[in-house]
């Protein structure tokens, strides 16, 4: 293959890649020779090597994988969230919200009609604007300014897009929500691997990936998707100690269970930090088709952030936004969002208590799903469930490390199974696990 490849500048090294790809004769996968190999094959320096290889991982069209090498990249899948198509069998890994819990918009949208929206007008609704700063000003002790984004998954995109570059680091938990994997790796990113156990991030994992030098921080505060796990006031502490001496590095908090959690709110943000940003979704509580989220951040960070909706989105339909607050502002809504969290609270826990009973361990269960241990892979456990009518998702497919061993958790959403339902499906689980 080092035949191949010709040039003598890095750019012209990187064209003559480029080409190799378009032709089809470097296909996805494809290893490139080691950077010492190419380089003296051509006759160039090898920083110049380097730097081509560099080039090429910026515009997305390689990929390192460190003692692995590197290599051609494809369109890899990654797991999406939500329903599986075409299948006869029961779903019990969609992540959802039960749409029965779920307010109904109609008496909100009724009070909808009003003057239209021009161009030129401030973009952010005042009434929901002050709204969210109240509520955010409860849990958050710095300065901050609020951005409408369309959802927490479009937040996130635009953050690091406005703090970084291609191939930087981001620090992931480990394992992860599966929309945040799918950002980094269409984003160019290298995403570092920080192991969540029951408290939340470690401290441990959290320090390596600062000294490998990650630029952004992703961190779940409550139920962590997909372990349940939030973060508890010690680990709180201890990992704002850690980011202490990184205030530049970009903190971005997906407080996705805001309203819903049963557990308190616990940050990384410290009072000195200087890039951060908190940001809560309606989506769990008022329905995934409210993609709207609010985005609490740092002046500097409202800033760039307001330059990456500009060329584009611009601003959130004032529409949804005046359909949010009218929601979050009326009793009865309020009263429903308190009824749907009591509810999934006492299903979650009512299905782990009866999986413990019969020796199978269950971790924290805050949030729409439950994480749960079995002594098996997981992906034998889900083939017998299978052949017993359900279809459950494993931990590997939020594992951030393609060559870790065989995942032994099941991300289970059992929620709104029927009492009976959850007793066929605790009994199958049993049997499969044998």
């Amino acid at each position: 293959m080092s035949d191949d490849i010709t040039g003598s500048t890095a750019a012209e090294i990187a064209d003559s890649v480029r080409a190799l790809r378009e032709r089809g004769v470097l296909r996805p996968g494809a290893v490139l020779p080691p950077v010492r190999e190419l380089a003296a094959v051509l006759g160039v320096n090898r920083n110049t090597a380097v730097a081509a290889y560099r080039q090429l991982a910026q515009a997305g069209l390689v990929v390192s994988r460190g003692r692995a090498g590197t290599v051609i990249a494809g369109h890899e899948s990654v797991a999406q969230e939500g329903y599986a198509a075409d299948t006869v069998l029961r779903d019990v890994g969609t992540g959802n919200p039960d749409p029965r819990r779920i307010p109904d918009p109609s008496p909100a949208l009724a009070t909808l009609a009003g003057r239209p929206v021009l161009y030129g007008e401030p973009v952010i609704d005042r009434g929901l604007e002050a709204w969210a700063r109240e509520w955010i000003s409860a849990d958050l002790d710095a300065d901050f300014r609020v951005t409408v984004t369309s959802g927490a998954v479009d937040a996130v995109e635009r953050l690091l897009a406005q703090a970084l570059m291609r191939d930087d680091a981001v620090a992931l938990e480990d394992p992860c929500f599966l929309a945040s994997i799918h950002t980094v790796r269409l984003g160019g990113y290298r995403a570092v691997a920080v192991p969540v156990d029951d408290e939340g991030m470690t401290v441990e994992g959290l320090q390596a990936a600062l000294d490998a030098g990650v630029r952004a921080v992703i961190c779940t505060p409550r139920a962590q998707n997909p372990t349940g796990a939030s973060l508890t006031a010690r680990r709180a502490a201890a990992l704002r100690a850690v980011l202490a001496d990184h205030p530049y590095v970009l903190i971005i908090e997906d407080d996705h269970f805001s309203l819903l959690s049963r557990r308190p709110y616990e940050s990384l943000i410290g009072t000195e930090h200087r890039r951060f940003a908190l940001v809560r979704s309606v989506s769990k509580f008022l329905g995934p088709d409210m993609c709207l989220a609010i985005a609490a951040t740092d002046p500097e960070t409202a800033d760039r952030l307001a330059m990456r909706l500009s060329p584009g989105t611009t601003w959130v339909s004032h529409l949804l936004q005046r359909l949010t607050l009218a929601q979050l502002t009326d009793a009865t809504v309020t009263d429903e969002i308190a009824a749907a969290s009591a509810h999934y609270a006492a299903r979650n826990d009512a299905f782990a208590e009866s999986l413990r009973a019969r020796g199978i361990d269950v971790g924290a269960s805050d949030g729409l799903s439950l994480w749960v241990r079995v002594p098996l892979p997981a992906r034998t456990v889900v083939e017998r469930l299978m052949r017993r009518g359900w279809l459950a998702r494993t931990g590997d497919e939020f594992s951030l490390d393609e060559r870790a061993e065989p995942s032994h958790h099941l991300r289970l959403t059992v929620h709104d199974l029927s009492d009976d339902d959850a007793d066929a499906l605790v009994a199958d689980l049993v049997a499969a696990v044998r």
